[in-house]
């Protein structure tokens, strides 16, 4: 297998969770009478430009079908964190109603309808159908395909270049990286600028969040590794930020080298120093994660078997990918597990794939009352235990997994 990125040879891994079905094919009944393709889910990292990225992996169109079923508004505070952006990027880059914004893997219209609300031209690039037709029930212009280098021409042809181009979690979904920003750089005025948020991999490894790991997600991103990315299509980035969601992620603003008219800010320096400091270019720093998903498992099958001795009814909350990884990965079924709430209408009625554990509507917890509630999208605890917080009336539990099994 070769690099994504540079091409070089993987030979090093970084760890390995067996197999599992794609973590977003979530099944219906019908479904359930067929057998479900499981895939190794492995990942290995570059010795040259230190890409840590997923092994045998599938094509993008397989994956984000039309009838992809992750809406990024079920989310109340991702449309927050969306609008802060908004605010903050109009006010520093001085957009307005002259300008124009384009977001690569717009979604459901979560971020672009509020560049819209301030009068700035907003186009969203989206290759599912299902959360394309949401983004354009808002009003917005929506491309239904993938971004690559020949899409990012013709859509510059067709609708101009941006002064804007934003792709918050996408990069991580790109099979083909360097495709991908050849149609960024379409896409892109000279002095444009290129705004990209992904879950940090020194988050990933520091934290233990091997659940992030699926076949979605290509590759998981170090700042070395997407520095080495840009510099490839003439791009440099000017400012880093440290931002919480998703576990802890950067947000880098990225510009054309000759064109761009930003001064590079020392915060670019500093993130750099930090992962040389942890290693993130040294095969040791990798080294431990496979041991501690080990323990992350075992944890949580003793739990949910003490559970079941006691005769406890401990359910789920979230229909996530990452519960999917980890489900999965510690053979999670639903005589543990019997049913997962969400709120997504998209996944109630649908079975969690691998582990077929059925997906409910919030009225199954005041009707069961469990005894221990577990949040799968554990980023999104502090959201879910406030919007939960009936269940404590007749003392339920609230519990992660990751890093370790933790009652809140």
């Amino acid at each position: 297998m070769k690099c994504l990125n540079c091409t070089a040879s993987l030979e090093r891994v970084v760890i390995d969770l067996g197999s599992a079905p794609l973590s977003n094919g979530y099944l219906t009944e019908q479904e359930l009478q067929v057998p479900e393709v499981w895939l190794p889910l492995k990942v290995n990292v570059c010795t040259e430009c230190w890409l840590a990225q997923t092994e045998d992996y599938l094509s993008s169109s397989e994956i984000f079908t039309s009838d992809y079923a992750y809406f990024s508004s079920s989310s109340r505070s991702w449309l927050l964190h969306a609008e802060r952006f908004v605010k903050e990027v109009v006010d520093r880059f001085n957009l307005d109603s002259k300008s124009t914004v384009i977001e690569v893997a717009a979604n459901d219209g979560y971020l672009l309808q509020f560049v819209q609300a301030r009068g700035i031209r907003a186009l969203g690039i989206e290759p599912t159908a299902s959360a394309a037709s949401v983004a354009r029930s808002l009003g917005l212009t929506i491309v239904e395909d993938f971004l690559q280098a020949t899409t990012g021409s013709e859509i510059a042809a067709r609708y101009g270049q941006a002064d804007l181009v934003v792709a918050n979690n996408v990069l991580a979904h790109v099979p083909d990286v360097n495709d991908f920003l050849r149609g960024v750089v379409s896409l892109l005025k000279e002095d444009g600028v290129f705004s990209v948020e992904f879950p940090r991999l020194t988050s990933l490894v520091d934290g233990d969040q091997f659940d992030t790991i699926y076949h979605e997600h290509y590759s998981y991103l170090s700042m070395h590794s997407v520095i080495a990315m840009f510099a490839r299509h003439r791009l440099q980035i000017f400012d880093v930020q440290e931002i919480d969601t998703h576990g802890g992620s950067l947000r880098v603003f990225g510009q054309f080298v000759e064109g761009g008219s930003h001064p590079i800010d020392k915060s670019v320096e500093r993130i750099m120093d930090f992962e040389k400091a942890r290693g993130v270019n040294n095969l040791s720093y990798y080294g431990g994660l496979q041991h501690r998903a080990y323990q992350i498992k075992n944890q949580l099958l003793r739990f949910l078997l003490e559970c079941k001795e006691e005769e406890k009814l401990v359910i789920g909350y979230g229909a996530a990918a990452k519960g999917n990884t980890l489900l999965n990965f510690a053979g999670v079924r639903p005589d543990l597990l019997p049913f997962i709430v969400d709120r997504s209408n998209s996944k109630i009625g649908r079975f969690m794939p691998g582990s077929r554990i059925p997906i409910v509507h919030e009225d199954e917890i005041l009707r069961s009352q469990p005894s221990c509630i577990v949040i799968l999208p554990w980023n999104l605890s502090q959201e879910i235990t406030h919007q939960l917080a009936y269940a404590r009336d007749w003392g339920a539990d609230f519990v992660t997994l990751v890093p370790r099994l933790q009652v809140l």
